[in-house]
């Protein structure tokens, strides 16, 4: 089960835009900060394969300026 921290920086001006696009997405956890224009952004999916679909639906989002993997593991299924 993949379980990933990113930094989200949105384009000028559109960090609500963003924040609205990114909770719309299943298996997204969406935090902004309160001082600095970015948003923090956890993702929880099933297999490798989600992974890689939703991290490709993130980077696909009109407002996002950056992504930025700060953190990600795998826990095993037993």
């Amino acid at each position: 089960m993949p379980i990933k921290s990113y930094l989200a920086h949105p384009k000028t001006g559109e960090k609500q835009t963003l924040i609205n696009a990114l909770s719309l997405l299943n298996g997204c956890e969406v935090i902004p900060a309160t001082n600095q224009d970015v948003v923090v952004v956890v993702t929880e999916t099933s297999d490798d394969a989600s992974d890689v679909i939703l991290k490709d639906k993130i980077e696909h989002i009109d407002s996002l300026k950056l992504l930025a993997l700060v953190s990600g593991f795998n826990t095993p299924q037993n």
